[in-house]
């Protein structure tokens, strides 16, 4: 799941953005989670015109992987890994 996200943004182009975000919403990163999970219904809607998810169960693995401050700690250094080479 993290190896797919980091994926995702480096497609994007938004590593750095993306860095910079997760470094400054660390501790918030429980309430993105849960937040995930409230939109959940329009981001079913919205999400495939934008180009993200478009299972439900998808979208709960996200919010699952944002609970836990690790994890967001995992991203960052895949992050940082890729924007080093």
């Amino acid at each position: 799941m993290i190896a797919h996200l980091v994926e995702w943004i480096q497609d994007r182009g938004l590593r750095s953005p993306a860095i910079l975000f997760l470094e400054a919403h660390k501790p918030l990163a429980p309430i993105g989670s849960q937040a995930l999970l409230f939109l959940q219904p329009l981001l079913r809607f919205v999400g495939p015109m934008l180009g993200w998810f478009d299972d439900d169960r998808v979208l709960a693995e996200y919010a699952l992987l944002l609970e836990d401050p690790t994890n967001v700690e995992r991203v960052l250094s895949h992050l940082e890994h890729c924007l080093a080479e």
